[in-house]
């Protein structure tokens, strides 16, 4: 019996995942199955996007399978077609086209014409007929025809079986025959196998936001659109339309190989060379960084930098950054670089990075390798609040043709993807609020019917199964394209040359549309500009003290005090419940301690065993022991502990005979494990070359062991030692200014671990005294005032800066401030009157609340048309407002109260029920039995931490922190995910000065707090 050939075939119509919401398949998986069926081809066509032709072009390499890049278009004034790219300036051809037609209309639209065809040169066109009807419009098609040439335009025959096959082919043979178009095979693929039809059809509920239930005939005929045997492919299309594809995928032999990047000239004069001009400056920086004369290692160690910048081209990338810091500085904007660039003298020379090279231990090979051969990344903070000056200068500077941000993709997590599922599947708002609040980040990407059993749901329901499959297989997929949190991408070219280029949501921005990862395809540099709220905290501070970070006195003994007390509630990075644990243990005493504590609560000295060993050795309940003279050189500093990720490095380097690049090599092996689950050679080369210079077996195994808890993250020294500065500065202000540093964390919420309720209240404890809003007094942001800390309008819920700023102007032209002058001499709205009243800020002039919102009321015109004689009318003798009332109108408007603690008032009731104050219980002794119950402020769950949550509460008396070990989780799940007033029962534990309460019971008392509006940080 004879095998019937089958036939050859390139699909030329394929959507993968990356055009959101309507590919229900990842681009690799594609290209695999093509590749299994026997496919010539396969032609990745998203819809007006070339988002996914970098990760397609790698995976394609990697396979050996050809790969076609285009783009399907559906023309506003034409039909819809697929554009494929023949050659580079067709790739170049269309990336323009598509950046047009994504320009003209908003985030996530497009408008395509045909005018814009004739530019498309170097591209070929398959016209597709209309989606409904499945009928040509021939004046399109005649106009596509002519603008592309008749030799570069196909009619696209897309048979799904729909049961009009036979119709549908007659139609598009005749038409090419009436049009002299050739016609091809292709079709429309959405998905690799049938299987993902589901999720398909899930996708399109979501995109068209409609259920499932109501979408008719919006929804595919058949699971069809996806990549069919070719045996399958014979039976429905004549030889001569599936010969036709292999043609037209001989013409297309584009490949992304041919596109090459320049970095842009913009930061260097014309007249210079950009390795001369950054030699130049980099001295010159040296020079003032050390007036007293440059060290030789450090000078040494320039020349060694530049020499690797010059010889890798690298040199107009840090003349990018410098001019933007240089910007960023003379608008008098804080910046700082930070991450692996602090190893570089090159970026301290030059003003990017703060960290002295001549202090640390810097690695040079951590930020840029020879052999690694990838662009460096620097990344620069700036004030959270003044960054947008600094991307739209770049903007401005270097071109929107020439300059956009990088994109991320947003994937489905479980709380989206159950939320985006739930609303296609028809389940009403409210039964998707309790779908979601019962999801919980530890819970892995898979969800399990019976865990919506605690919201109330039959596990059991075939509603619920079909739920859970569908969020099952959403978790992970992409959802849509967003902008990255600050990479910037600059080309000497026009950008829009490589990749298309679209708005941004946000105003006067543009993003590519590739991914930050897909940046390495064609080595493109990207810059970082971050945002740090720390930063615009520190330049409030700093302002109101009429200092700079460099008059910060260095070393100061109370500073380090206070911060040894685990006093450092705002202060930058040390503000977590873990940090506060730690300060009392670790006492800082210098600056590098600082480095240290920074470092070592991270999951990567955590899960290396490496933090309690320190502790000991720093306390002297361990001996200090060094294997050998190169291991003490490099570890000396850290009591023969690895921290930081260049220890390790210089560790391979020092005692394994280690070139600098092999010791990258060993850190990208750290960054791997989790994935590989291995070293690679790197493992057997460390340990070879630890024996060889003498080191135990014993010694090399261990140092593997810890290599390993650096791939759970780890910090780079250079890295902490940035941050570090930052952890000085804030702690400083603190210690000495705490009114400036209050109303400098409040004026730049939100940011942070705590909110305003607990800065405020860590204010007062600090002796400061704080005045309520008040429209007599406050500005718009809170300030220091006869050494009060007034409260700004900024915290009034709902407040208009426009409004406040009216406001302000009036009360400085002398206006009068009572209701009735506000509403008819200002012209405040009603709106802002009834703000103003119900924060509190017109109590001076009208008496407490109750009075003032009658006043305001009273301002206001009555709702009528009628004319009505104005008659005097004296206030009523209103009840006086409770100061439990105050209080929770002070939550609901400001989100805190100066007045009685919350638990003030429930204070009876939560004694009677056998709970004590906190303060009370710290007072206790260790691992006594007792009882509190307090606010939740912060509910922590660590990666590292085994599956243990941590909470803090308050009370009127204090806070605590709270340990719920992992066996205790499930069974107390529902309270502690959305408890808000929790009683816990347990026992007190003390480390030290460290405190934790265990518990052992727990209680959720939320319903007793009524009304009253409470928040809490949850799992930051």
């Amino acid at each position: 019996m004879c095998r019937a050939i089958l036939p050859e075939y390139a699909e030329l119509h394929c959507l993968s995942a990356l055009s959101f919401l309507r590919g229900a398949s990842a681009v690799e998986d594609l290209l695999d199955r093509a590749q299994a069926l026997g496919y010539r081809a396969l032609a990745i066509t998203e819809e007006c996007s070339l988002g996914s032709a970098a990760r397609a072009h790698s995976h394609a390499c990697n396979i050996g399978f050809p790969l076609i890049l285009g783009s399907e278009i559906a023309l506003t004034d034409g039909p819809r077609i697929v554009l494929l790219v023949q050659e580079h300036d067709g790739y170049v051809a269309l990336s323009r086209f598509i950046t047009r037609a994504r320009g003209r209309a908003g985030k996530g639209h497009y408008q395509a014409r045909m005018a814009d065809l004739p530019e498309l040169v170097g591209c070929l066109a398959i016209i597709l007929p209309d989606s409904q009807s499945l009928r040509f419009d021939v004046a399109g098609a005649i106009a596509v025809r002519d603008c592309l040439g008749a030799e570069n335009v196909w009619l696209g025959a897309e048979l799904l079986r729909g049961g009009d096959d036979a119709a549908q082919l007659r139609e598009v043979l005749e038409q090419g025959r009436a049009l002299n178009i050739p016609c091809l095979a292709c079709g429309d693929v959405h998905m690799d196998r049938r299987s993902r039809r589901f999720l398909q059809d899930v996708l399109t509920a979501i995109r068209l936001r409609r259920p499932l239930a109501d979408l008719g005939w919006a929804l595919a005929r058949n699971g069809e659109r996806h990549l069919r045997p070719r045996s399958v492919l014979a039976e429905i299309y004549p030889p001569e339309l599936l010969v036709e594809t292999l043609r037209v995928a001989e013409r297309c032999q584009f490949s992304l190989d041919s596109l090459v990047y320049r970095y842009p000239d913009g930061a260097c004069p014309a007249d210079q060379q950009r390795d001369d001009y950054l030699a130049e400056l980099a001295r010159q920086g040296l020079q003032r960084r050390y007036p007293q004369g440059v060290a030789t290692v450090v000078a040494t160690q320039l020349e060694a930098e530049l020499a690797l910048v010059r010889e890798l081209d690298y040199a107009g990338y840090f003349l990018t950054v410098h001019d933007i810091v240089r910007f960023a500085k003379g608008r008098g904007i804080l910046c700082q670089g930070r991450g692996s660039a602090a190893n570089s003298v090159i970026c301290y020379a030059l003003g990017i990075t703060e960290v002295d090279p001549s202090r640390m231990q810097l690695l040079f090979a951590r930020f840029i390798s020879r052999d690694r051969r990838e662009p460096p990344d620097i990344d620069v903070d700036f004030e959270h609040e003044r960054r947008e000056e600094v991307i739209q200068y770049v903007f401005q500077h270097y071109g929107r043709d020439h300059a956009a941000l990088t994109a991320t993709i947003i994937h489905y997590r479980p709380r989206s993807a159950m939320r985006d599922a739930a609303r296609a599947l028809g389940f009403a708002p409210v039964e998707i609020q309790r779908l979601t609040q019962g999801l919980a980040w530890w819970d892995g990407r898979q969800i399990r019917p019976e865990r919506l059993q605690e919201q109330g749901f039959d596990p059991t329901s075939p509603t619920i199964q079909r739920l859970v499959t569908v969020v099952n297989a959403l978790v992970g997929f992409p959802r849509h394209l967003s902008q990255h949190v600050g990479g910037m991408v600059l080309s000497a070219t026009p950008l829009n040359a490589l990749v298309p280029i679209e708005p941004a949501a946000m105003a006067e921005r543009a993003v590519i549309q590739w991914d930050k990862d897909d940046l390495d395809v064609l080595g493109i540099l990207k810059v970082d500009i971050l945002a740090l709220g720390m930063l615009s905290v520190l330049r409030r501070a700093l302002d109101d003290l009429g200092m700079t970070l460099a008059d910060i006195p260095a070393e100061d003994p109370a500073t380090y005090a206070m911060l040894q007390r685990g006093e450092s509630l705002g202060v930058f990075q040390v503000e977590s419940r873990a940090q506060m644990s730690m300060l009392p243990r670790l006492k800082p005493r210098c600056f590098y301690d600082l480095v240290i504590e920074v470092a070592i609560i991270r999951p990567g000295p955590i899960q290396g065993d490496m933090v309690h060993p320190y502790l000991r050795r720093r306390q002297g309940l361990e001996p200090v022991r060094y294997p050998g003279p190169e291991v003490k050189k490099v570890l000396e500093r850290t009591l023969g502990v690895p921290i930081f990720q260049e220890q390790v490095m210089q560790i391979a380097i020092d005692a394994a005979g280690f070139s600098g690049d092999e010791a990258d090599g060993l850190r990208r092996a750290m960054a791997a494990w989790r994935r590989k689950g291995h070293l690679g050679p790197y493992s057997d080369r460390l340990i070879r070359g630890l024996r060889l210079r003498g080191y135990s077996e014993a010694f090399a195994q261990r140092l593997c062991q810890q290599i390993q808890g650096f791939a759970e993250y780890g910090f780079p020294e250079s890295h902490a030692a940035s941050f570090a500065l930052l952890v000085y500065a804030s702690a400083w202000i603190k210690c000495h200014h705490p009114a400036i540093f209050a109303a400098a964390l409040l004026n730049s919420q939100p940011m942070g671990f705590y909110a305003p309720a607990q800065i405020v209240q860590e204010a007062r404890r600090c002796g400061v005294e704080v005045l309520s809003v008040d429209i007599c007094h406050s500005d718009w942001d809170c300030k220091v005032q006869d050494g009060a800390l007034r409260l700004g309008l900024c915290l009034i819920k709902g407040m208009s800066p426009k409004e406040a700023e009216r406001l302000l102007h009036w009360r400085a032209q002398g206006g009068a401030l009572h209701s009735e002058a506000l509403r008819h001499g200002l012209g405040l709205s009603a709106a802002a009157l009834h703000q103003l009243a119900y924060a509190g800020a017109l109590s001076s002039l009208h008496g407490d609340r109750h009075q003032a919102l009658w006043a305001v009321q009273g301002s206001l015109p009555l709702p009528t048309a009628l004319p009505m004689p104005v008659v005097p009318e004296q206030a009523p003798a209103l009840p006086a407002e409770t100061s439990a009332a105050a209080c929770i109108a002070d939550y609901q408007q400001l989100g805190l109260s100066l007045g009685p603690h919350p638990l003030h008032f429930l204070r009876e009731r939560i004694a009677q029920s056998g709970y004590r104050r906190i303060a009370e219980v710290r007072l206790q002794h260790h691992d006594r039995p007792d009882r509190l119950a307090g606010l939740v402020t912060h509910r922590q769950r660590p990666g590292t931490a085994h599956g243990t949550v941590f909470l803090t509460l308050e009370d009127e008396s204090g806070m605590i922190n709270v340990i719920v070990w992992p066996q205790r989780v499930e069974g107390w799940r529902r309270a502690l995910l959305q408890g808000r007033l929790l009683g816990i029962g347990g026992r007190l534990e003390r480390q030290g000065v460290s405190l934790h309460f265990i518990a052992d019971a727990m209680e959720d008392l939320s319903p007793w707090l009524g009304t009253l509006s409470t928040r809490s940080r949850d799992f930051y």
